[in-house]
């Protein structure tokens, strides 16, 4: 620990590079050791936040471009023109928001969706407002139960994140399954 701290004190800004960078390496690392650093007073919180959620946006952004980017080779058009795939991409950029929101909180889910957005050429607008927002809703989570909880605390509650991610999106998938019932219902 002596170690960090004099880290720290030559050079006070480094821990804010760092967290520009971590998520590039480790998303969820990087959000647990920004909100770790704030409530052990390592630097400023907003400008702790602030230096994740650059770096996050930062993170997540080049990756609809790489899904992007792969639609330029031939093959990869003739696999986008197949009906499994044109299914597939009807699905993800009818439902984007809550896909989006959805894939913060499951882990191993964001590179493919991420990849998968700019392969199907979502509007990258509406891509980025939710990469963003969920990003910073996913920090400020972590960060609040960090500063409620203490680290171990925080750390606990960080575990069970994805649990209450999959409820939300089970009861997000039968609210939508009902008003489809209902719906039919309506029209008959």
């Amino acid at each position: 620990m002596h170690a960090l701290e004099a880290a720290l004190e030559a050079y006070p800004w480094g821990v804010y590079a760092f967290l520009l960078l971590a998520p590039f390496i480790q998303e969820d690392a990087a959000v647990i050791g920004a909100a770790s650093a704030s409530s052990m007073g390592l630097g400023e919180p907003a400008w702790l936040f602030a230096s994740l959620i650059v770096g996050l946006s930062a993170s997540d952004l080049w990756k609809y471009w790489a899904g992007r980017a792969a639609r330029t080779q031939h093959w990869a058009e003739r696999f986008a023109a197949r009906e499994g795939v044109q299914t597939a991409r009807d699905k993800v950029l009818k439902r984007l928001a809550p896909t989006l929101l959805a894939v913060r909180f499951i882990p191993g889910t964001r590179i493919p969706t991420y990849l998968a957005a700019g392969f199907f050429k979502a509007p990258f607008g509406k891509f980025a407002f939710w990469v963003v927002f969920s990003g910073t809703l996913y920090g400020a989570l972590v960060f609040a139960l960090f500063h409620a909880l203490g680290e171990v605390g925080g750390e606990k509650a960080k575990a069970i994140m994805p649990l209450i991610a999959i409820g939300l999106v089970v009861c997000a998938v039968i609210v939508q399954i009902i008003r489809a019932k209902m719906s039919k219902k309506e029209t008959a």
